[in-house]
């Protein structure tokens, strides 16, 4: 499967954004999605996930009440609705997904495959 991230730009605090992560080559519906950021000058970090089946998903702290994850494998696409975004938010946010399995991974080494960056970039 190959994954293709979008939807980034540059917010005001406050603002919304929603990223989408596009599957092509296989069905989504077969995989477990991650999304992580990685900040300037930061280690890559956990944001959200979703399992396979979409009904169960793992927030980080910080992103809890205000992003959401959700799957369309209609649509061969996973969303993170980021509400009252943060200038702590900025950073490079990357989805990675895992075939077939129920199990929510909050572990970037987990995941065995990888899209490109979307930049999202929130002015205070």
């Amino acid at each position: 499967v190959l994954l293709q991230a979008s939807g980034g730009g540059l917010v005001q605090a406050g603002a919304s954004l929603r990223l989408s992560c596009e599957a092509s080559g296989h069905t989504f519906s077969n995989y477990a999605v991650g999304w992580f950021r990685r900040a300037p000058g930061k280690s890559r970090e956990f944001v959200a996930a979703i399992e396979l089946t979409g009904r169960s998903t793992s927030y980080e702290d910080s992103v809890k009440g205000r992003f959401t994850i959700s799957k369309d494998n209609a649509k061969n696409t996973v969303y993170l609705q980021m509400n009252s975004l943060k200038p702590e938010d900025t950073a490079v946010y990357y989805c990675a997904a895992k075939r077939g399995t129920t199990v929510i991974g909050r572990s970037a080494t987990w995941y065995n495959v990888w899209g490109q960056g979307t930049l999202v970039t929130v002015s205070s």
